[in-house]
């Protein structure tokens, strides 16, 4: 059980940080159990995490503020392994470098700071930017599978319902665009089909108009011939 202090002391920590928000990070007490903590950290800009959003728990003893917490996450991040505790100088790790003027707000700024970092710690992995960019973009997605994280922070499930919508709605006037171009380039095909058929009627009209105009020049030439070659037969007769 905590000791009063404890709960004073966490109490206190979480009305200051509804009363000033930290950046990039939201934390929640569990309405049954004021030493669990459910936090929300935003992947900074600029950072293979962007557009991400890691969502975790931290554990605090009933003696906190003079003992540390113990801090895990949740997510598939590419950074630490997911539900294992994460060593840092500010959880159970090392109590020894604990320093009790430490609160919730400080603990989860210095969680994304070294989230951020590259140093190998207990708990973390090496992945690549591409891989941590996969999981930043697939994270609210897989957060919002989680009864607890949805329960807890119901903003980004509105957030996650809209880009939802907003994906669908893209998606929706992508297929429309494409539908009424389709559409629209039907009645050119048949008008060009309609008149190539044509054109190749004429053509072969042409066509048949030569071949006649070839079988008939013979006939003319023939008669031509006979009419030459009876005058001349008929000039012997007219000389007489």
């Amino acid at each position: 059980m905590a000791e009063k202090s404890c709960i004073k002391r966490l109490q206190k920590e979480y009305r200051a940080l509804c009363k000033e928000p930290v950046p990039h990070v939201v934390a929640h007490p569990s309405p049954n159990d004021i030493l669990e903590w459910h936090y929300v950290l935003e992947g900074s800009e600029g950072t293979p995490f962007a557009g991400g959003y890691y969502y975790g728990k931290i554990k605090f003893p009933p003696e906190y503020p003079y003992k540390p917490p113990g801090i895990s996450m949740t997510t598939p991040n590419g950074r630490f392994i997911t539900q294992k505790k994460i060593c840092l100088s500010m959880s159970d790790f090392h109590p020894e470098s604990w320093n009790p003027m430490w609160s919730v707000s400080s603990i989860l700024t210095g969680l994304l700071s070294f989230m951020i970092d590259s140093s190998p710690t207990t708990g973390s992995v090496s992945t690549t930017a591409e891989e941590k960019q996969r999981l930043a973009k697939s994270s609210l997605a897989f957060n919002c599978k989680n009864a607890t994280f949805r329960k807890m922070f119901p903003e980004y499930v509105d957030k996650y319902n809209q880009q939802r919508l907003s994906e669908q709605a893209a998606s929706e006037q992508t297929a429309s665009e494409v539908a009424s171009r389709d559409k629209s380039s039907g009645p050119m095909l048949r008008k060009v089909t309609g008149s190539t058929g044509e054109d190749m009627k004429v053509v072969d009209e042409l066509k048949e108009g030569r071949k006649n105009r070839k079988q008939s020049l013979p006939t003319w030439m023939m008669l031509l011939l006979f009419s030459i070659f009876g005058l001349i037969m008929a000039l012997p007769l007219l000389q007489l």
